[in-house]
């Protein structure tokens, strides 16, 4: 807040209030100032908010945006005060709204600034990705000795989510992608009734919630024997996600990481195959920063929680994706998630 000259922050996006305040409710504001923490929820949360939130003070309101006004109006007594917000959350409605109830603040885009603080992972936050992780590696490891010809793409994620949920998981973590055949071409197919038949490759990316740390993981599998053409796309994809994650150090750019990859698939011929960005952040979103892509700025840190998952979608063909989930720290870089990656059909 002192370096970008902020005299307040205000955050209403419920991610960013649970890592800053520890409030897992669904609704509320957060308002920092240099010496006060007010936070401000409605009479649903406010028994919640006095056991998970350390705030100077607890505000519960009926209208929350009247409220966010009003304490800033009483905290910041001087006209043209500058107020960091999450622009990228807030309506044109809300912000209008803002600006009505406190028009003596000038409102100042800080995504930027937030979103960073959340790209470092601590010990306690890295504790529970890695229990999220290790979620995924349990229900994958009793999930696919029942996989089998004609098993449906729907089947398996139901199965798979209701595994994690008995196991401990939250959530999913995101809708589970099952994607079989043809349909592998499709880096979003999300499962359908689609049953798996012989000389199908098989792409599932799933994870859960642990503590509301999230896994991201994918594993693709043959069902029977699968064409030279399908297990080529595998080898290719597996040697560019090794080549990756061989290549990840301190300070090295996201921006690098991502062209190993994407060069090996390029020189193997598939380039044009390959169009999403290798990787992301993992967190308490599952897509978060940073952003490990071609127009990457990012230079990698100890504590920075991300995904490498290059792809080869060929459309009428099929398609591949292998991904894990690594942490890098001062020691080196290290996978969090745990399923086996190498070939593997089932019969």
């Amino acid at each position: 807040m002192t370096h970008a000259g902020y005299d307040a922050v205000l955050l209403l996006g419920m991610v960013n209030i649970r890592y800053l305040c520890g409030f897992c409710g669904t609704d509320g504001a957060l308002v920092v100032t240099h010496n006060q923490v007010f936070f401000l929820t409605d009479s649903r949360y406010t028994s919640q908010a006095k056991q998970q939130v350390d705030a100077t003070e607890i505000v519960e309101y009926s209208d929350k945006l009247q409220a966010v006004g009003s304490v800033l109006r009483d905290t910041l007594n001087n006209r043209g005060s500058k107020v960091g917000f999450e622009s990228k959350l807030v309506s044109v409605d809300q912000f209008q709204r803002l600006e009505k109830e406190c028009s003596a603040c000038g409102f100042i885009a800080a995504d930027d600034e937030i979103v960073g603080l959340r790209q470092i992972k601590d010990d306690d936050e890295i504790v529970c990705l890695t229990q999220a992780a290790h979620l995924n590696h349990l229900a994958w490891s009793r999930l696919l000795p029942e996989i089998k010809t004609g098993s449906s793409e729907a089947d398996i994620a139901l199965e798979l989510e209701f595994i994690l949920r008995k196991l401990g998981g939250e959530d999913k973590a995101f809708d589970f992608i099952v994607a079989s055949g043809e349909r592998g071409a499709m880096p979003h197919g999300v499962a359908s009734s689609r049953q798996l038949q012989r000389g199908d490759l098989v792409t599932v990316d799933f994870g859960t919630k642990w503590q509301g740390y999230h896994s991201d993981e994918t594993v693709t599998f043959g069902v029977g024997e699968v064409s030279h053409q399908l297990r080529k796309i595998y080898d290719v994809v597996l040697e560019a996600h090794d080549r990756a994650l061989s290549s990840i150090e301190l300070s090295a750019s996201a921006r690098e990481i991502d062209n190993v990859a994407r060069q090996y698939i390029a020189e193997q011929g598939y380039g044009s195959y390959f169009g999403h960005g290798l990787g992301h952040g993992v967190g308490l979103e599952v897509h978060e920063a940073p952003v490990i892509s071609p127009r990457s700025e990012v230079l990698l840190q100890a504590g920075m929680v991300f995904t490498i998952e290059p792809g080869i979608y060929i459309p009428g063909v099929g398609g591949v994706r292998i991904e894990d989930t690594v942490v890098l720290t001062d020691d080196g870089c290290r996978c969090l998630t745990q399923c086996p990656k190498h070939y593997l059909a089932i019969s």
